[in-house]
Parts: C-alpha cells; structure tokens; sequence
C-alpha cells in the first residue's frame, strides 16, 4: 500500500525491504486471522492492498480457493507479489481500493490485510468492497493496534519518544480501534458485523537482524533517524537494546496485537 499524505507519508516501493520489515508479522497475523474468519473451500476471493503477497499466499496455501484476485496501488509490491507467487493462479493488480476495477456482486470474500489504515478514503474503499461482494459474501480485514501501542515497531517508537525524538504517526492511526472499525463497517450497511484482537510474536535472531528489518528505506522513521547525528543514533540504539527483551542466546522476541473485523453483505 502507498501512505496517505503528511510527514508520516509512506511509499512502499521496495518489496524486498517491505518483506524483511513486515513479512514475518505478516504471516503469524494472517494465520491467526484466517482461522478465526473459517472461510469456505472454492470460494472466490479479492485482496485489497496486498503488498508483496505475504497473506495472498496463506490465503493460497490453506484456504483451497476455487480464485484469488489481488491489488495494490504499489506497482513495485505487485511486481514482487507477482514474483513470490508466480507459480500459483493468483492474478495480481495495481489498482487502489476506493476504485477497485472489478464488478459488482464477484467474490464470496473480500479482505484486507493490515492496509485499512493505509486507504486514503476508508468509508469509499470500504463501499467498493461491498459493491463488488456477492449477497452472503463477507468482507474483513485486520490492522495493528496503534492507539495502545502494540505494533510491530512499537519499541523504535519507544525508544526515539524516550530520548524526545518526533517518531511520526502511521496514517490512519486512530482509525484502528475495535470501535473505529465496527462503526466504518456499520456506515457500510453490513450486517453481522464481529471484532476480536490476536496477540501474536515474532522473533529476530539478534539485534542486527532486528534494526535491518525495522529501518526499511521506505519508513519516515527511517528518516528521521538518518537525519540524527552520530552520538545520537549511538545513543537511540543504547536506549532501544535496552528496551528489547533478549534471550539467553541474543535473539529478541516481542508481542504485537492486532484488531481484526468481519462481516456480511446482506
């Protein structure tokens, strides 16, 4: 997905940096989503802002589709999606969600994985995905838990607010909260409308492996860091080690959480 507008703008065109930044997240959230949404065998399905195709490949791996379209307004993530998941029968797109370029009433599932917060107009993406549903299909998605801090990056942010540096908000920030959600699939004339939250870990094999994966080029944290001087950066990356928690072998593994919705078109 491509960032909204401002200093926390992000562009997503580097697929290998997105997938060392997010792709291991990516993969344990989708897995907890998947079996919380139990969706049908040979169902049709339509991703929206699939970024490099992390979860577009569980969906592929465990979900017996009978199709799976996907999109992303990123032409860089769908040339890597396309890459990582050319021997299977997904069809990629670049398109954005509030114009999505199918028709209506096609897929008995459409989702949306950790972009909602990325979508420029959300209450109009949310509508094109209800447009191009079928009657009894379902639309969900996740996003991380920003307002409780408790996404992926949340220790960087952390340790750059401790030493006062500006670490810029993620687009989209307030809107994913479990009410913030109920209530954008309400405006949406969905029906039987449910929100959960998974915990979910990840772990890094050691601090180096960790900083590569959360200062990906694209990031405007990555930015922001890059602009500091010498003894600064030293002294953000002495506050971080000590806010990771390390394992007797120098690995760090830490929580995340994340919200997810689901419902159905009526």
């Amino acid at each position: 997905m491509n960032g909204a507008h401002g200093a926390g703008a992000i562009l997503f065109d580097d697929g290998a940096a997105y997938e060392r930044f997010m792709g291991g997240w990516s993969r344990a959230v989708g897995a907890r989503f998947l079996d919380w949404l139990a969706p049908a065998a040979q169902a049709h399905w339509l991703e929206a802002g699939c970024g490099t195709g992390a979860f577009t490949q569980l969906v592929s791996q465990r979900c017996r589709p009978a199709t799976i379209a996907a999109f992303d307004p990123a032409p860089e993530q769908i040339a890597y999606a396309r890459l990582r998941l050319r021997n299977t029968e997904v069809t990629f797109h670049v398109a954005a969600a509030e114009a999505i370029p199918f028709a209506d009433s096609s897929y008995d599932l459409v989702v949306s994985a950790l972009a909602m917060n990325f979508m420029r107009n959300r209450e109009a993406a949310v509508r094109e995905m209800r447009r191009v549903s079928r009657t009894g299909g379902t639309i969900a998605g996740y996003v991380w838990d920003f307002a409780a801090q408790r996404m992926p990056n949340a220790p960087l942010v952390r340790a750059m607010r401790c030493l006062g540096i500006d670490a810029p908000e993620p687009p989209g920030a307030d809107a994913c909260s479990l009410d913030a959600l109920h209530r954008l699939f309400t405006c949406a004339d969905l029906c039987a409308i449910d929100t959960t939250a998974f915990e979910i870990e990840v772990s890094f094999s050691d601090f180096a492996a960790f900083w590569t994966a959360q200062t990906p080029c694209f990031s405007p944290m990555t930015r922001v860091i890059a602009s500091l001087g010498g003894p600064r950066q030293s002294e953000l990356e002495a506050v971080l080690r000590s806010e990771l928690p390390v394992r007797a072998d120098g690995s760090i593994a830490y929580p995340a959480r994340a919200h997810a919705i689901k419902a159905r078109v009526s």
